[in-house]
């Protein structure tokens, strides 16, 4: 996160699972879906349900590939959604008075 971030609560990213796949996606350009999900350890409704909220407010990117005959789906923080989690994060530590 970088030192510039304005502190921003951002209640789309706050959701428990919201959280972690922003937390996730921090870390990486993109991931496979079901990589994805098995880090979270949810189903892929409940998945595909939050990835839809996140893509809605422009903050991740989700890319469907045919790799071998087999259809693959690929998801990713955009710009905005990094500078948005980076600016959660941010608010996060100011309300945790950190």
């Amino acid at each position: 996160m970088s030192g510039s971030t304005s502190a921003r609560f951002d209640p789309e990213i706050h959701a428990p699972v919201r959280l972690r796949v922003c937390g996730a996606l921090a870390e990486v350009k993109s991931v496979e879906f079901a990589s994805l999900r098995d880090l979270l350890g949810v189903a892929d409704s409940v998945l595909s349900k939050h990835l839809a909220r996140l893509e809605a407010q422009g903050y991740v990117f989700i890319d469907k590939q045919s790799w071998g005959g087999h259809l693959r789906t690929w998801v990713g923080l955009t710009d905005q959604g990094r500078r948005a989690f980076d600016g959660h994060i941010a608010a996060l530590r100011q309300i945790a008075g950190l």
